[in-house]
Formats: C-alpha cells, structure tokens, sequence
C-alpha cells in the first residue's frame, strides 16, 4: 500500500524540490553574504564562514539588515516544515497505535523517533544560534552551537540509522566486546 502511494516518480519529485529549494536557499545567503561590505577584517572566530560571524564584521547596516531579514525569513520556514514533520509524525504515531501487535509500534517507532530526534536537535541548536540575544553571545559558545547544528546531525543520522541493520549491529557489538576484552588483558595481563 506504501508503495502506490508514494512511487519513485513522487520521490524523485521531493528529492528535487528539497535539492532545488536548498541550493536557491544557499545561493542567495552566499550572494548576500559575499555583497556586505567588511570593515572589520575578514577573519571569523568559527570553524567555518557561518553567516552570522560574517554579520558581525559588516559595516553596511542596509546590507546588513537585509541580511537578517532573510534569516529570520528563513527561520520561520524552517519553523513551518518542521511543524508539518511533527503533525505528519503524529498522524504516523497515532495510526501505529491501533496497530494490533506491539511488534510492529516497536518497528514503527525505532524509524521515527531517531529521525525525529536528529531534526529536532538541529531545528533546536540552529534557532538558538540566530535567535539568542546578543548579550549571552561568546565566541566559545557560538563555536559550541554552530558545531552542535552543522556538525552533530550528519554525523548521528547514518549511525542512528546504520544500527537498525541488524548485521552492521552485531558487527559493531563484536568489535567492542573485542576491544573490552583486549583491554581487559592488557590491564590484568591475562589475554583472552
């Protein structure tokens, strides 16, 4: 039943709207962000050239300005789409709970909660990057926050994911037992 009503050419189509929505997406804050004039250098105190660190170094306010209007423009899209995943996730939940067999809420449940938690964490740190106020700001925790949002969901998604095979399960479990027993011995001098 999944399986008619969302075909390949319904996939294709929302993988190239989400493709075609991000590069739009990217390629203007880059054109504006590569138009403000810097007056402060060019150096950002990030791991990479985060938009709001750039913000920091303008000297044009109009620049500026429409700068952090696309972003807060921005962010209320991004509000939006995640309101749309959660309501589309209690729509999934509450048609799993009338399923007959807890087998199935417990195969239901380990696909959505993982993705589910990953967007919210990157929902949650990125608001909180360009929405806190300027006087909690502290180049440590920008660097904390923008690594939190950049760095952490890509890295957790293929692991949280990955582990639902079975295979790369039992291959993983294996390889730490194996090291837990290599560094027992190696700590008792008794090898196993």
């Amino acid at each position: 039943h999944y399986g008619t009503l969302l075909g390949s050419r319904a996939c294709a189509t929302m993988a190239a709207a989400a493709w075609g929505t991000g590069a739009l997406y990217a390629l203007l804050h880059t054109a504006t962000a590569f138009s403000v004039p810097l007056c402060q250098g060019n150096a950002v105190d990030q791991f990479f050239c985060e938009i709001a660190q750039i913000l920091k170094l303008s000297c044009s306010k109009s620049d500026y300005l429409r700068e952090v209007g696309i972003i807060y423009f921005s962010l209320c899209l991004v509000c939006g789409y995640f309101v749309f995943i959660v309501v589309s996730y209690m729509q999934i939940f509450r048609v799993v709970l009338r399923m007959p067999s807890e087998q199935g809420w417990h195969k239901a449940f380990s696909t959505c909660l993982p993705h589910l938690a990953v967007v919210s964490l990157f929902v949650s740190t990125a608001m909180f990057a360009y929405l806190k106020p300027p006087s909690i700001s502290s180049p440590s925790l920008d660097l904390l926050v923008s690594f939190l949002y950049s760095v952490v969901p890509p890295a957790v998604n293929p692991l949280l994911y990955g582990l639902r095979n079975q295979e790369l399960k039992a291959a993983v479990s294996k390889t730490y037992v194996f090291n837990v027993h290599k560094m027992h011995g190696s700590l008792t001098g008794v090898s196993r």
